[in-house]
């Protein structure tokens, strides 16, 4: 298994490309205009709830994975079924909102179609997920956004990259990389007559996991949705992209989160709670000074890559950036919840209650200051969020609330260092061995 330290090396690299890939293709539409770039940040964000409500089939694998330490092939065959059979489901209801909803969603037709392929990648990534096998998650996470670049700088060098191509060109490479990825493993005989049973088996946890990961994914996007309809779709555009660059923060605390995954969800409770601190104080440390930087960079360059207009995104990334901050403490927190504990509930109820606040605040907001009523919104109900999360950590953990805000011993970054280093050493991974 990759140390901690390596894995989070690969996954920030993986980020951090895959979001260079996503800000190259959001440049061009941004250029198409403001109301281009608002359809594509709302077909994005349709997509990544299409995702989130089906991502509890993905970390099931994973779970199986990291528990048992085995290929579950039989379960795999029910994953790839399952996520056709579900995405079948899925593109019926985005047709009828392409065709009978508000004109701003009119291209959802696209991913309809997509749905049955576009479930399998982002699910089938749990099998290395589970191993803490970074590398194959690189892979299949660049293919998409690397292919659809290419697509669509195809277009552009064609001038024809309007917001249709561009929307095509996205959805076609993730099916693309969903239907190799299954074709692969059928192949090399990773894949087994699907086990329905092992499938039911673990309904209740994949149930809780997509509507954990939905409501979370709702919180992120909910301003999105207030800005459109309150404000118009070209605010949304404007919006969207400071959206995606305080995003951006999460980036060095996801990964890092990421890399630990399979070893916050072994048995052995001090130790995993150790490591859900360490990896939580070490990813808020990285974003503290990441943040103002992350804003300098973006008034340095938004406007002139994106235009003028997209100057005005400018307030609400500083409005937000204090809550992207605080709110990157809840990656390994709600990791140790859901694999380590597998009560992914507890970190379900906590993003219902940062859902509520943002909607209601953004609804407050969103008419009296714009997008940066939205933003402000958010940043508040972040921090709340956060706040709830290390309170119930504290307690299912048996630490004082104190331990996760002061390393003890030396210097923050020394003690962060040391702790993740002694994981990840070769005895530590000898010893963790099972």
């Amino acid at each position: 298994m990759d140390s901690v330290a390596r894995g989070t090396l690969v996954n920030l690299a993986t980020r951090l490309l895959g979001v260079a890939l996503v800000l190259a293709i959001t440049t061009l539409v941004a250029r198409i205009g403001t109301e281009a770039q608002g359809a594509f940040a709302l077909f994005t964000s349709v997509e990544g709830v299409l995702l989130a409500l089906f991502s509890g089939l993905g970390l099931a694998l994973a779970r199986q994975v990291s528990q048992r330490g085995a290929w579950p092939r039989a379960l795999t065959g029910a994953t790839v079924l399952a996520s056709a059979l579900l995405g079948v489901l899925a593109g019926l209801a985005l047709l009828a909102l392409s065709t009978w909803g508000p004109p701003a969603y009119r291209w959802l037709w696209l991913l309809a179609l997509a749905a049955p392929v576009l479930l399998q990648a982002p699910n089938l990534q749990g099998l290395w997920l589970g191993a803490g096998r970074m590398l194959p998650m690189a892979r299949l996470a660049l293919a998409p956004p690397l292919l659809a670049l290419l697509l669509v700088g195809a277009l552009a060098l064609l001038q024809r990259a309007q917001l249709g191509g561009v929307l095509l060109a996205w959805v076609l490479a993730k099916v693309a990389v969903g239907g190799v990825l299954v074709a692969w493993l059928w192949r090399s005989g990773r894949l087994a007559a699907p086990d329905l049973r092992a499938l039911r088996g673990e309904a209740g946890f994949i149930a809780t996991i997509g509507l954990t990961n939905l409501v979370a994914l709702l919180n992120y996007r909910v301003g999105l949705f207030v800005v459109e309809r309150l404000v118009g779709l070209s605010a949304t555009g404007v919006y969207s992209i400071a959206v995606v660059v305080a995003e951006l923060l999460w980036f060095v605390s996801g990964s890092l989160t990421q890399a630990a995954y399979g070893r916050i969800g072994r048995p052995q409770r001090e130790q995993a709670a150790a490591l859900t601190v360490r990896v939580m104080q070490l990813g808020v440390a990285a974003l503290v000074p990441a943040a103002p930087l992350l804003w300098l960079l973006a008034w340095l360059l938004v406007p002139r890559l994106l235009g003028p207009a997209y100057a005005a995104s400018l307030l609400p990334l500083a409005l937000l950036l204090p809550g992207v901050l605080l709110f990157g403490a809840a990656g390994s927190l709600s990791a140790w919840f859901t694999h380590h504990l597998g009560r992914p509930q507890v970190p379900g109820q906590v993003a219902a209650l940062s859902l509520l606040l943002n909607a209601g605040l953004a609804l407050l907001l969103v008419p009296r200051l714009g997008s940066a009523g939205a933003a402000l919104a958010a940043s508040l109900a972040y921090a709340s969020s956060v706040a709830v999360l290390a309170w119930r950590f504290a307690r299912s953990a048996g630490l004082p609330l104190s331990a996760l805000v002061k390393p003890s011993g030396r210097a923050p970054w020394a003690a962060l260092w040391d702790g993740l280093r002694s994981v990840a050493s070769p005895a530590s991974r000898r010893g963790g061995r099972r």
